[in-house]
C-alpha cells in the first residue's frame, strides 16, 4: 500500500513538473522543473523494481544531459541583460515550488528505502547486460543520439556567437 501511495505521489510530481517545464517562459526555470520531472521518473523506476534504470535516469538524464542544457543556456544569456536576469533568479521566492517538489521526492525515496527493498520482476539486470545491449544491436541508435546531441551543442554555440556579433545583447 505504501509503495502505491509513493508511486502516485511521484507520478503527480512528474506530471506537474513536466507541465511547469513546458509553460515557463524562462529557460532556466523550465530546466529546473524538467530536472525535477526526471528525478520523479527515477523514483518511479525504483518503485517498480528497476533500480539500475533509476540510477541511469539520474546519472544520464538529470545529470549529464541537463548539464549540457545549462551550458547552452549560459552561452545564450551573455551580457548585462543576462546578468540582471541571473540576479533575479537568486531571489528565494523563485525557488519555493521546485524546492517543495524536490523535498517531496526526497521524502518518498527515503521512506521507501527505509520500509522495504525494491520488487524484483524479471530478475536482476546488470550493467554488463545493458552495455552489451546498447553497444550490440542498438549501437547505431546510440551513435546517432550522440551525434544529434553534438550537433545541438555546436548549433547553440553558433547561434550564441551570431547573437553577440549582431550586438543584440543590449
Amino acid at each position: 500500500m505504501l509503495e502505491l501511495i509513493l508511486f502516485y505521489m511521484a507520478s503527480t510530481i512528474a506530471l506537474v513538473s513536466t507541465i511547469l517545464a513546458l509553460t515557463r517562459a524562462n529557460a532556466t526555470h523550465a530546466l529546473i522543473y524538467l530536472i525535477l520531472s526526471l528525478l520523479a521518473v527515477a523514483v518511479i523506476f525504483y518503485l517498480i523494481g528497476a533500480p539500475f534504470a533509476a540510477a541511469l535516469e539520474v546519472v544520464i538524464y538529470a545529470g549529464a544531459i541537463m548539464v549540457l542544457f545549462i551550458f547552452v543556456i549560459m552561452m545564450l544569456n551573455l551580457g548585462e541583460k543576462g546578468d540582471r536576469r541571473e540576479k533575479q533568479l537568486l531571489k528565494p521566492k523563485v525557488w519555493i515550488v521546485p524546492e517543495i517538489l524536490a523535498l517531496i521526492i526526497k521524502f518518498e525515496l527515503v521512506l521507501d528505502l527505509s520500509q522495504s527493498t525494491p520488487a524484483t520482476t524479471q530478475g536482476l539486470v546488470t550493467s554488463k547486460q545493458v552495455g552489451l545491449t546498447l553497444f550490440g544491436p542498438y549501437v547505431l541508435a546510440v551513435e546517432i543520439a550522440s551525434m544529434l546531441l553534438l550537433a545541438g551543442l555546436v548549433g547553440a554555440y553558433h547561434l550564441g556567437r551570431r547573437y553577440l556579433e549582431e550586438g543584440r545583447e543590449k
